[in-house]
């Protein structure tokens, strides 16, 4: 199930893929995986320009703000990401590392 993005966009630094995704033109950083970054780790745009020196701050800003015009989506899209991550490590359950850590006392 694929999110619905719009066809076009007037970001100048944002292009949609043939889905419909948008990345950071000239990369391939999908504006979904910084925003990600952004509330994952309370960065700033600066911050996000410091972890991601290839992204100038004009394509960092205009990432954000096709974030904030589509956040409904974008943030439907992230829901579902997450969903998914932890539907896919509870399916996993423990690694052998976790497994041979909590055997030796080293992990709760």
């Amino acid at each position: 199930m694929s999110a619905s993005y719009p066809a076009t966009t007037s970001y100048e630094h944002i292009r949609l893929d043939d889905k419909g995704v948008p990345y950071v033109a000239g990369t391939t950083m999908k504006v979904i995986e910084l925003v990600i970054a952004q509330k994952a780790y309370g960065w700033s745009p600066e911050e996000l320009h410091f972890q991601h020196p290839y992204l100038t701050m004009s394509q960092i800003h205009s990432a954000l703000a096709y974030y904030w015009e589509h956040k409904e989506t974008l943030d439907a899209d992230i829901e579902r990401r997450l969903n998914y991550a932890e539907q896919s490590r509870q399916t996993a359950g423990s690694s052998p590392l976790a497994t041979r850590l909590r055997d030796q006392g080293l992990l709760e």
